[in-house]
């Protein structure tokens, strides 16, 4: 089963390059295309980083469980 964070893994590169790619084909100059398609690959790390973090559901279920050695 394919996750969020799979998602986001593929997602970077295909930003990176694909876009990249797809301002230059159209006519935008590499140097200012590269910019742009890392600027849209570090928004989608950004927010699977900040937004939707990963650590949101481990806390909820660490939270549950009672300290293992508490005196």
């Amino acid at each position: 089963m394919t996750g969020y964070y799979d998602i986001v893994l593929g997602l970077i590169p295909v930003a990176l390059v694909g876009i990249t790619a797809a301002l230059t084909f159209v006519g935008i100059s590499l140097t200012a295309a590269v910019p742009i398609g890392a600027f849209t690959a570090m928004a989608i790390i950004g927010h699977a980083m900040f937004v939707n973090t990963p650590a949101d559901v481990s806390d909820e279920a660490r939270s549950a469980k009672p300290p293992l050695n508490a005196d």
